[in-house]
């Protein structure tokens, strides 16, 4: 089992390590201030090692990033020089500071261009792929839909580093669909909105996606 160092210590980064620790893997939290008091989720996640960013892409053999997206860029910026043929999970999404329109979230970015594909730029050896930026932090581990798994979209330019990435998602209880390479990401980013959609308006947030094919 690789160690996986999880950049951010938000409620995403918290479920994420539930989910990681449930099935055997280490774990090391990376953040902007180690010395700053956590709220943890879960009692279980405090014995946890929280370092600084660089500190915790030296300790894992992957990294999950979890940081609000209009973090994320500069969190890579940090750390590029050691992502070096790392795969990384981009759990992230480019939503911007100002508010909803009509429930509809405003992005940072626009259709011709995604935030993985930037972090790529930034970090062209490492293995990006987008993954967990479409569902609630309650369902991304062994979502319960009455026995229906889920279908966690994915994509980015290295195959293995997506194959990894399914097999941990296959444990995590999800389906997977892989769309391809890291242009993909222009389109699953987007799934963002739309799953916030009912929440925004309706407060409902038990969903998920599911593709059906024939």
């Amino acid at each position: 089992m690789p160690t996986v160092a999880i950049l951010g210590t938000g409620v995403v980064s918290q479920a994420l390590a539930i989910g990681f620790k449930k099935y055997g893997y280490d774990i090391v939290m990376g953040t902007q201030h180690p010395d700053k008091k956590i709220e943890w989720k879960d009692p279980s996640l405090k014995s946890l090692p929280v370092v600084t960013y660089p500190e915790a892409v030296k300790k894992g053999e992957m990294v999950v990033l979890a940081v609000k997206g209009t973090a994320a860029e500069s969190v890579i910026k940090s750390v590029s020089s050691l992502l070096s043929n790392k795969t990384v999970i981009d759990a992230t999404n480019p939503i911007a500071e100002s508010p909803p329109e009509q429930g509809v979230l405003k992005f940072f970015t626009n259709l011709d261009e995604s935030l993985m594909e930037r972090l790529q730029k930034l970090a062209p050896e490492a293995h990006f792929v987008k993954a967990f930026n479409s569902v609630g932090n309650a369902f991304m581990v062994n979502p319960d839909f009455g026995g229906i798994k889920p279908t966690m979209f994915i994509c980015g330019n290295h195959d293995g580093a997506k194959k990894e990435v399914s097999e941990i998602l296959n444990k995590f209880g999800w389906e997977v669909e892989d769309m391809g390479g890291a242009p993909a990401a222009r389109a699953i980013e987007p799934l963002c909105m739309l799953w916030c959609i009912p929440g925004l308006l309706r407060n409902q947030w038990l969903h998920a996606f599911k593709l059906l094919k024939k």
